[in-house]
């Protein structure tokens, strides 16, 4: 079950919404876990038991490190928390893919391949994974005290309104929430997580989806050898604006749904593709996996602190091509952290210095065209082929196929909103709609915006049979 499923958006949510308010606040965490353990189980019923499980261990395995006496035990409990949940997530995200390889490597030296059996990936394995690890490592590091109760840390993982595709929400943002949100449970914030959903619900359904019909059938051909220049950019423009409008309309439901019942969500997205740089791009994108990436990967390994320029870069490098493999049990995803880690530590060796040179316009344009020639191997899951795709965006043959008008106004729409904050009128409506408080005019002018939205989406999910979700695939 997805946010943008008929299923969800008329029948789970109105259930659930109309439950969780209707039932006493002591009561209320017992009904998020309910409606979240059946959110799950709908569309991943085998592997409900799986996340149960490994939570039921996990919590005990960090109850007893909390109260362990010396640091032995404490991180003997550690290295056993950490290696439960990443061996959980390596068995089944990435066995698939060493298998294969090594069944490659083996065939060269005509050597009888190792028969085994395809794993199917639990939905979400990536996010919850991470937040197990946030939990235990939390502890730890004494940021904040294990939660008491089992049920309460279950909560913390299951969590519907993050779990299939984030923000990955640390423990210690959150700890405090579990035992009592009661002040951020007003109707302001109903409303407000009201509007943050419909917004979000119509950046996937209305920009995205719109998008994807096209990047798809694209990027679907048989062959790339003798894709048109002009159509291979416009399957990679396509696909640019759909991963974000998906992905951050995504991220804008969960935390728009979060408010709702009174929790405040990290935010996952800052208008990435208006980024001066890969740098700043990062900052910008899906910043709740790098947030999780530089606290609980780059400063253990030294972060800025180390002692050479080598070691700085080489752990730079090492955080990418993780949040690359992260990302995808492929060589195309391994190539594309590589690729993204190369333009860092190019820019804080000497690019930056160049950007700057150039001016705010430039480097945006340039920046933004390093990233889309990165999503080629994002979108691409055989290595060569993204290589010969790329080949064919600078492969000027003369032909083109045009497409619809109906795809150049989603397109041009989709180029609109991407980059409507770099202006500076542009960044200030993004912020007072997103952030600033609303008068009783404002919140009149947005309650119908955002249910013309709503409805709008609906429609359109009703009407439509293509209704994709990327980050499924992770």
């Amino acid at each position: 079950m997805v946010f943008s499923s008929i299923t969800f958006l008329l029948y789970f949510l109105p259930l659930f919404l109309l439950t969780y308010y209707i039932t006493p606040q002591k009561y209320k965490n017992i009904v998020l876990l309910f409606f979240s353990v059946f959110f799950y189980a709908w569309g991943a019923p085998k592997f409900i038991f799986v996340i149960l499980g490994t939570t039921f261990l996990d919590f005990h395995l960090v109850q007893w490190m909390g109260a362990a006496k010396n640091i032995f035990q404490k991180r003997l409990l550690l290295t056993l928390s950490v290696s439960l949940n990443l061996g959980l997530l390596v068995y089944f995200k990435y066995s698939n893919f060493f298998i294969e390889n090594a069944n490659a490597v083996l065939s060269v030296f005509g050597t009888s391949s190792i028969h085994w059996t395809k794993l199917i990936l639990p939905i979400g394995i990536s996010f919850y994974t991470f937040e197990t690890i946030t939990y235990v490592v939390d502890v730890y590091r004494g940021v904040h005290k294990p939660l008491d109760k089992f049920w309460d840390y279950q909560l913390y993982i299951i969590l519907f309104p993050k779990l299939i595709a984030g923000p990955i929400v640390r423990f210690h943002e959150i700890a405090d929430q579990i035992n009592d949100r009661s002040h951020n449970d007003t109707t302001d914030n109903r409303l407000l997580g009201f509007y943050r959903f419909a917004i979000g619900l119509a950046k996937k359904v209305l920009i995205a989806n719109q998008l994807g019909i096209y990047s798809d059938e694209i990027f679907g051909m048989h062959t790339y050898l003798h894709l048109d220049a002009y159509t291979a950019w416009i399957g990679i423009l396509a696909y640019s604006f759909q991963l974000y409008f998906d992905f951050s309309g995504y991220s804008d439901m969960a935390i728009g749904l979060a408010k709702m019942i009174g929790f405040k969500f990290p935010e996952n997205f800052n208008n990435p593709y208006i980024s001066q740089s890969v740098t700043e791009f990062w900052r910008r994108w899906h910043m709740t996996l790098g947030s999780w990436m530089k606290n609980y990967l780059y400063i253990p390994l030294g972060g800025n602190k180390v002692k050479s320029n080598y070691r700085l870069h080489f752990n730079l490098w090492l955080v990418f091509l993780a949040s690359g493999f992260w990302h995808g049990a492929s060589w195309s995803f391994i190539v594309w952290g590589a690729y993204h880690g190369l333009f860092l530590i190019m820019e804080k060796s000497f690019l930056l210095k160049v950007y700057d040179k150039m001016g705010k316009w430039p480097s945006m344009l340039l920046t933004f065209f390093v990233v889309v020639i990165g999503w080629v191997f994002f979108r691409v899951e055989k290595l060569e082929d993204a290589f010969v795709y790329i080949s064919r965006l600078f492969q000027m043959d003369g032909s083109a196929k045009f497409f619809d008008h109906e795809f150049y106004f989603f397109l041009i729409v989709a180029i609109f909103f991407a980059f409507f904050t770099s202006f500076k009128y542009g960044q200030k409506i993004h912020d007072a709609v997103y952030f600033k408080s609303y008068t009783n005019a404002g919140y009149i002018v947005m309650t119908l915006i955002t249910m013309l939205l709503f409805t709008i989406s609906v429609s359109s999910i009703t009407s439509a049979e293509f209704n994709p979700f990327i980050y499924f695939r992770f």
